[in-house]
């Protein structure tokens, strides 16, 4: 995937974010649902392409669905309030 898939240029409209708290710290979190299998089998293949640790992720919890399940990988990253976008 290209790192420019998102340019850090681009604004997002987040009426619920409070600027101050944004800037300090990004948050993201990446969910995968499906069944115990799919959910193993992409953890996996998440990590062999070196993406995320398999003890990264949340322990496997009970979805929605009965019949599917969904473990939750959280990414933090501090930021400079200071710091611009590298240049292109």
């Amino acid at each position: 995937m290209s790192q420019e898939f998102v340019s850090d240029e681009n604004e997002f409209d987040c009426p619920n974010s409070e600027p101050a708290a944004v800037s300090e710290q990004d948050v993201v979190l990446v969910t995968v649902v499906g069944s115990p299998q799919g959910v193993r089998e992409t953890i996996l293949t998440l990590y062999r392409l070196g993406f995320a640790e398999v003890g990264d992720w949340s322990p496997v919890q009970r979805a929605a669905n009965p019949k599917q399940v969904m473990s939750v990988l959280i990414r933090r990253k501090v930021r400079s309030t200071d710091s611009k976008p590298p240049a292109r």
